[in-house]
């Protein structure tokens, strides 16, 4: 829903947490601007970057798909990968679609706005860069260096600090949006590959300490194996508060569900995943508002947050 009177937020994020975050939001009378990082060199997103020389457009898909007011099985369209022996095989077709947008326009930015039309998405989704050779780099804890996200990712040694190769010239139309928000939103989603290839460029940092917009971090629901093991709230928020500038988190989201004891041990021995335990003394000291609730539910078997649930807490302190 769009109107001059509607408050605007600008959520950065990429993958799952962000598509699962914006399912809900989008049904609020909001300005919304997505912003998504491009820097994934996996599966098929992977494969098409290296042969058409392109940003990375699997996390751009995902939100598309997740904010599009047509039917489901045209999302599903969106979704399906090709299961088959030929060079099609695990490619998503959606991501085929902008790559054949990007080829056509020559704008990844333009190619999502043609997919906005086809879909009928209101709101803004933006690339945080058009340039095709975004490279996320590691220094591990030992000193190494790995290039590229899925190479990080995969990697079994702890991230010491992230950085680009080259520093990414970030779209002035995300700059602008995050001037003019009322909100910023860290979605949930992993910390590494989707918050912060977004907070590790310097012209995002710079915008982000000249607004006068609070900024909130939503929670994850559990941890990251490699990333985040033992984590609590307060160790996600202080974590990103020491990839933010000057301008620190002002409120963190967290759910207070109760998980069940089989629930959280399928998670330990299957995933290697923990539920986030809340801290509250070191909350407490925190320079930022601490906002809990029951926001959990059970989707496909696996733990999620409740979308219209968490939207509306967003949208109720929006409009304090």
């Amino acid at each position: 829903m769009s109107s001059v009177n509607n408050k605007k937020i600008v959520v950065f994020g990429g993958g799952t947490g962000l598509s699962y975050l914006l399912k809900g939001l989008k049904d609020f009378p909001l300005d919304i601007t997505a912003v998504i990082t491009v820097s994934d060199s996996g599966r098929s997103t992977g494969k098409l970057r290296e042969e058409f020389h392109a940003p990375a457009v699997g996390d751009v898909r995902k939100v598309l798909s997740s904010l599009s007011s047509t039917s489901d099985n045209i999302k599903k369209m969106l979704e399906y990968r090709f299961d088959t022996t030929s060079d099609l095989d695990g490619h998503a077709l959606g991501n085929l679609i902008l790559i054949s947008l990007l080829n056509i326009t020559g704008s990844l930015k333009e190619s999502i706005n043609e997919l906005c039309t086809l879909l009928d998405i209101k709101n803004k989704v933006l690339p945080l860069t058009e340039d095709a050779n975004v490279t996320l780099m590691a220094e591990m804890m030992d000193g190494s260096i790995v290039e590229g996200e899925a190479s990080i990712t995969k990697s079994e040694k702890k991230v010491k600090r992230l950085f680009y190769k080259e520093q990414p010239k970030v779209l002035e139309e995300v700059k602008t949006a995050i001037r003019e928000a009322d909100l910023i939103i860290f979605s949930m989603g992993s910390l590494y590959t989707s918050i912060f290839p977004h907070l590790i460029s310097t012209e995002v940092i710079e915008c982000l300490d000249n607004t006068k917009a609070p900024i909130m971090y939503l929670c994850n629901i559990v941890t990251q194996p490699g990333e985040t093991d033992d984590f609590t709230v307060s160790d996600h928020a202080k974590l990103i508060n020491s990839y933010l500038g000057k301008h620190k988190l002002d409120a963190v989201i967290a759910s207070n569900s109760k998980i069940s004891e089989e629930m959280a041990l399928r998670y330990a021995t299957e995933e290697r995943k923990d539920p986030v335990k809340i801290d509250y003394p070191v909350l407490s000291t925190l320079d930022a508002e601490f906002i809990e609730a029951d926001l959990l539910t059970i989707a496909d078997g696996t733990l999620k947050h409740h979308s219209r649930k968490l939207s509306a807490l967003i949208f109720s302190y929006l409009m304090k």
